[in-house]
């Protein structure tokens, strides 16, 4: 079946083969050599990534939004409201994808007629307060689970007390 000469050739591409795998690990390791003892399960790593233990809890700041709306810029807070207005509309009745927005500030949550709110909006008792809206604007998701709402919120506290401010205008 197989001459001697070609089961030498078949063995010496196998052992040349192997010996190419162990040089090249042993020039990776010598290269690459990362430090330490062998198992001495210290010094395993290059380099040391420092991270917050379990138990240390980042504070979070407070954010007094009524002390931000007294402090607002309306005329920045339409500009805000350039993000909105895809799915609002300001004008009293004029329904877009969302409902209007004219004399929110206050107003009964889900108690536009004819918008077809989230069946969890459309039962949220209460008024769109500063702090409801706030809450509302940072995470609609979030704030009201289920909701239709695709935005996914407004992250920089400035820009909601800016457009809250904005919509208590709109009346």
């Amino acid at each position: 079946m197989f001459d001697t000469m070609t089961l030498t050739k078949i063995l010496g591409a196998g052992c040349g083969a192997l010996l190419l795998f162990l040089m090249g690990s042993w020039a990776a390791e010598e290269l690459y050599h990362m430090g330490g003892g062998h198992g001495d399960g210290e010094h395993l790593a290059g380099y040391v990534i420092e991270v917050e233990s379990a138990g240390e809890v980042e504070e979070v700041e407070e954010v007094n939004i009524v002390e931000l709306i007294a402090a607002a810029d309306i005329g920045k807070g339409e500009k805000v409201f350039g993000k909105c207005k895809a799915c609002h509309k300001l004008e009293d009745g004029a329904n877009g994808t969302g409902p209007h927005l004219f004399n929110t500030v206050n107003r009964d949550k889900g108690s536009i007629e004819g918008f077809g709110y989230s069946t969890t909006l459309a039962e949220m008792e209460g008024n769109w307060g500063y702090e409801e809206l706030n809450a509302f604007l940072t995470n609609p998701k979030g704030y009201v689970k289920g909701t239709k709402m695709s935005f996914s919120g407004l992250k920089k506290d400035a820009d909601r007390a800016n457009l809250i401010a904005y919509l208590e205008t709109i009346k």
